[in-house]
């Protein structure tokens, strides 16, 4: 079972989770990382739990479009992640002090040619 570490204020709180965890799913149902855990949609849209890594980056699987789209690649480079799209099969320690949700990604609406 993966042991997560979420510090806050500097404070570590630790827990084991099941494997293929996710912690925005586990936050929503009122389980740890809850009440530490800031989230919104747990979709990859609104980037409210956006976390930086502090260890176990290298057993997360590379960032998907969501991730980079949302965080951007400064961001995903400082080890910046969204919880929402983590399934975690391994020991992970992660924080969202100093961690700003990034705005809201807005669509670009298709028009049709104008002619």
């Amino acid at each position: 079972m993966p042991q997560i570490t979420f510090r806050k204020d500097g404070a570590d709180t630790s827990e084991a989770v099941a494997d293929n965890t996710n912690l925005v799913v586990r936050a929503g149902i009122r389980k740890f990382p809850w009440p530490h855990l800031r989230y919104g949609c747990g979709m990859g849209k609104c980037g409210k739990c956006a976390s930086r890594i502090l260890a176990g980056a290298e057993h997360l699987p590379e960032p998907n479009w969501k991730e980079r789209q949302v965080l951007g690649e400064e961001r995903l480079a400082e080890g910046c992640r969204l919880v929402c799209q983590l399934w975690l099969h391994h020991d992970l320690a992660l924080t969202q002090d100093g961690v700003t949700p990034p705005p809201p990604v807005r669509a670009t609406p298709i028009l049709p040619p104008r002619g």
